[in-house]
């Protein structure tokens, strides 16, 4: 079994500013993805049978959706900014029809559908009680976030190997996004 997700991955370009992002968040609880992993999640799939990589990627692989400009700005957090579990950066663009496509392409599959999808790119994981005042007042510090556009042009099947030192991500199958 491997645990897997589809995702857009984020241009190498943004790292830099993520990394400053990260710096100043950073306090005791608060865990910050490392910069060169952040990606927007389409899909998390779970915990897969090696012999399903294929026939998901055959069904990714039929999605018609033309590759579209996105945007990385803003700043929030899930659940409530009273109690901070992840904070994120919002994506913009085509996501919410590139997630129904991805939704469609894998319906046969019977993966849990995600009824509220929200396009984003997780940057930390709040892991034991913190001072959420203290949190979103660095939130709020941070001001008006915007890291710039890129083209989203593909989607990754990926696989998580979650360690003690924090995720390994490795990319099973890159789809290209197709119109027609």
């Amino acid at each position: 079994m491997i645990r897997a997700f589809i995702a857009v991955e984020l241009p190498e370009k943004f790292i830099p500013e993520i990394k400053r992002l990260g710096s100043e968040m950073k306090m005791p609880g608060v865990r910050l993805v490392e910069p060169g992993l952040v990606h927007i999640t389409l899909k998390f799939l779970g915990d897969i049978h090696e012999n399903k990589v294929e026939p998901i990627a055959s069904a990714l692989s039929q999605i018609r959706c033309k590759p579209f400009e996105a945007g990385i700005k803003g700043i929030g957090v899930f659940p409530k900014p009273s109690y901070v579990r992840v904070v994120w950066l919002g994506a913009q663009g085509d996501f919410d029809t590139l997630h129904l496509n991805v939704e469609k392409a894998l319906s046969e599959f019977r993966f849990k559908k995600e009824d509220d999808f929200t396009p984003h790119a997780t940057i930390a994981r709040v892991k034991q009680p913190v001072n959420s005042t203290e949190l979103t007042e660095k939130i709020k510090n941070i001001g008006n976030v915007d890291l710039g556009t890129f083209s989203v042009s593909s989607i990754s099947l990926k696989k998580s190997t979650l360690t003690p030192s924090g995720p390994i991500y490795e990319t099973l199958k890159e789809i290209k996004l197709s119109g027609t």
